[in-house]
């Protein structure tokens, strides 16, 4: 069963407001903002609001999969069409017919494949993998990211023409730890939830839900469901409070990385690649700078994140507010390898 969109904050305020207004347009959507804020659920309001409500609802991750299989995995595939296609597909373009499409993590949809998403989105029709036949698709599309797609159109990862196609509205869910009044509110709400379902008789008093809301909180809403899960089943919410604090002064020792990391030392290595670069050519296209940039910056900082968790992956993807895949990818691209300690 979907999640309320809960809150009483001004900024869940108007984004209700917002989802009632746009919900029977059928303009597509771009819903950003960090890991963990509910994005996904603000995309099942819209469905829930729209004359598409009943219709199918089907969700796709495309940082999940790999480029082939997502392709298939959108638009189907004929018998035959690859090694292993031994049945007619149909995918989730042709699954939404007259319903809504949620495209999860959209910034990691690979860039070769945006092309033909495009296509899809301006003639209303898909070609299914090893078919020549055209099928029309009355989708509505709704696309969610934790990227900043800006800066992904910049590095040329993202197509500029696909962004515009699919943000024609916009919808930002900010983090948990700019709307503390939210809150206390989805704790009791969850605290009901889980109470029942993992037979549990804990209940919190005023001052753990203090503690918890002058948290942080890196992962958000998900983090916040999980730390209840585990106080309701253990039954000690002080030892889960306590370890909250650690890792809240781990974010401090990383915040405190990054203004190392924006030193001197480190505007040197920028300039540096100008230098360089400017001996090897007579032009020094702005775009490749950015990118390079970007690039160090990235890598710096993913390499600071992965050795002040020890190492461990999951927790460095949920405080650089990325997927657990995202960061994999990011590893490789840069050529992040260990020792971390040794950048």
């Amino acid at each position: 069963m979907p999640v309320p969109f809960i809150g009483v904050s001004k900024d869940i305020l108007k984004i209700k407001e917002l989802i009632a207004r746009v919900a029977h347009t059928g303009l597509n959507v771009v819903i950003t903002g960090e890991s963990g804020v509910g994005k996904e659920v603000v995309a099942h309001q819209l469905y829930k609001q729209s004359p598409r409500a009943g219709k199918p609802f089907i969700k796709i991750n495309c940082a999940a999969l790999p480029e082939t299989l997502l392709e298939s995995e959108l638009f189907g595939h004929d018998r035959g069409a690859f090694t292993g296609a031994v049945k007619k597909k149909r995918g989730k373009f042709e699954l939404a017919h007259q319903g809504t499409l949620l495209l999860d993590e959209i910034g990691d949809m690979p860039f070769a494949l945006q092309a033909k998403l495009l296509r899809a989105l301006q003639s209303g029709e898909i070609i299914p993998l090893g078919s020549e036949k055209e099928i029309t698709i009355d989708t509505w599309v709704i696309a969610t990211t934790n990227q900043e797609l800006e800066r992904q159109i910049a590095q040329q990862r993202f197509r500029e023409d696909l962004y515009y196609r699919l943000n024609t509205i916009s919808i930002y869910v900010p983090p948990l730890r700019e709307r503390p009044e939210d809150i206390p509110v989805l704790i009791d709400y969850y605290v009901k939830r889980y109470a029942s379902k993992y037979m549990s008789a804990e209940s919190l008093n005023a001052a753990t839900i203090k503690e918890l809301t002058a948290h942080s909180w890196p992962g958000n809403v998900r983090e916040l469901q999980n730390v209840l899960k585990r106080i309701l089943v253990l039954g000690d919410s002080e030892k889960v409070i306590a370890q909250l604090k650690n890792l809240g002064q781990t974010q401090v020792d990383l915040d405190l990385e990054t203004e190392r990391i924006f030193s001197s030392s480190f505007i040197d290595k920028i300039l540096d690649f100008e230098k360089r670069y400017l001996k090897n050519t007579r032009s020094l296209p702005l775009k490749k700078v950015r990118k390079k940039a970007l690039n160090i910056v990235e890598r710096e900082v993913i390499f600071s994140v992965i050795e002040k968790t020890g190492g461990n992956k999951s927790k460095a993807a949920k405080i650089l507010g990325i997927s657990y895949k995202t960061l994999l990818y990011k590893i490789k691209e840069l050529d992040i390898t260990p020792p971390y300690h040794n950048i």
